[in-house]
């Protein structure tokens, strides 16, 4: 290479570009990138600028002219999109660096381009200027998001394809939620790490120890858009505030299993929980934790069997109870096959799932449920439960196996706590 390809090689992004920072070919409008933190979704916005107001030279004309950077404050988009180390004035070649003029909140490009900034905390800011570009970023944090991005709409009317870029990290929020159902809408997701070559070691190894496999970990690194669900059981703010590292003393453990009576690739997952509680003094003070989810999928009788096994005795549990609805005896004979010496329950359910699932729910709302890290499978099974049934796709075995636990342990004992003092007022 010539000295002049290797100067200009640090600004062609398409060469050091992971794929979810490059744009999807095709007729799209809006273009949103999702992302854990750190995963390159800022630089992927720069250089997606870079590439609609640069010419083929430092004066010709790109494919914008003016283009609206809105962030959730003016401090946000200055500091992270104009100055911030994968902003714009850092990621331009020196002959095509813009001019930043603070008095105006702008910048100008050589070739006469624009960009102006503005903010979700000031919607009718955007009332008036027009663009052909925009670039949207951390538009799930806005305060005023959706009457931000509907001034933004009108105001793309340039050129004869206005487009949008929108940086990301998910949040269950009804604007996200509506933009990524449009048909012009394209996306493209990537977790905190595939973009671990540019971030500390040290951060990756300390997130990873305190949030992978927890929902904020899911949403926060993996980039994941938990939904709730309307009228679910849980949500995904109460489970996140539910989370503990401190695990008292038990009274009693509970392994509890959904079990599945086919190992075909179509079956349901085999739910598997274990659960702890502490029931000591007077039943208001009962408490307790779900300690794993050991579920697993597509497996024999005997493979699930020796799972629910292993966790009974890893747990140090008090009883492995199951349901036998579908299995019947089966259910009991695979898992004494595995282990005759395990205190077995059997429960049959006499109402539907969700009838079930009710007061298991009120024992969190009450506080009484804490999790430990690492649930995630579980817990979005969990806020796609409803009054009127399960809201996601095939079936919450993961949520049933918990059912089971907390009935055996809390729900069951609480009831025959209660009702002797009912009949005697």
């Amino acid at each position: 290479m010539s000295e002049a390809q290797i100067k200009a090689l640090p600004y062609l992004f398409e060469f050091w570009a992971m794929p979810h920072q490059l744009p999807p070919v095709g007729d799209w409008r809006t273009w949103v990138i999702l992302g854990g933190r750190g995963a390159g979704k800022t630089r992927a916005g720069t250089e997606w600028v870079r590439s609609m107001v640069e010419g083929r030279t430092p004066l010709g004309e790109g494919k914008a002219k003016r283009v609206a950077l809105v962030a959730d404050t003016y401090d946000q988009a200055r500091d992270m999109m104009v100055f911030g180390d994968s902003g714009i004035m850092a990621v331009s070649p020196p002959d095509r660096k813009p001019f930043w003029v603070a008095t105006k909140r702008m910048l100008i490009w050589p070739n006469g381009a624009q960009a102006q900034l503005f903010t979700s905390q000031d919607p009718e800011g955007l009332r008036g200027p027009q663009f052909d570009a925009a670039w949207v970023d951390e538009l799930a944090k806005w305060r005023n998001a959706q009457d931000t991005w509907d001034m933004l709409q009108f105001a793309l009317r340039l050129g004869g394809d206005p487009k949008v870029c929108v940086t990301t990290t998910p949040k269950n929020v009804d604007v996200l939620k509506a933009l990524l159902s449009r048909e012009s809408t394209v996306s493209t997701h990537a977790t905190t790490f595939a973009n671990a070559a540019n971030l500390a070691p040290g951060y990756l190894k300390e997130v990873r120890a305190r949030y992978e496999g927890s929902r904020l970990g899911r949403q926060e690194l993996d980039g994941v858009l938990l939904d709730d669900v309307e009228g679910a059981l849980w949500k995904v703010d109460q489970l996140d505030a539910l989370t503990t590292a401190n695990l008292p003393e038990f009274s009693r453990i509970v392994v509890a299993v959904d079990p599945s009576v086919t190992s075909k690739k179509s079956a349901d997952t085999c739910g598997i929980v274990v659960v702890g509680a502490v029931m000591e003094g007077e039943p208001h003070r009962w408490s307790a934790v779900v300690l794993a989810d050991l579920s697993v999928g597509e497996a024999t009788p005997t493979h699930w069997a020796r799972a629910a096994v292993k966790g009974y005795h890893d747990f140090d549990a008090d009883r492995l109870v199951a349901e036998v609805n579908q299995g019947g005896e089966l259910v009991e004979n695979v898992i004494w096959q595995v282990d005759p010496f395990v205190s077995y329950r059997a429960v049959h359910a006499s109402r539907n799932k969700a009838v079930r699932a009710e007061p298991v729910a009120a024992l969190y709302e009450q506080g009484r449920v804490r999790h430990v890290r690492g649930l995630g499978a579980l817990e979005d099974q969990m806020c796609q439960m409803t009054a009127r049934g399960y809201a996601g796709k095939g079936s919450p075995d993961r949520v049933d196996a918990l059912v089971w636990a907390l009935h055996d342990l809390m729900v069951e004992p609480l009831k025959t706590w209660v009702n002797p003092k009912i009949r005697g007022l």
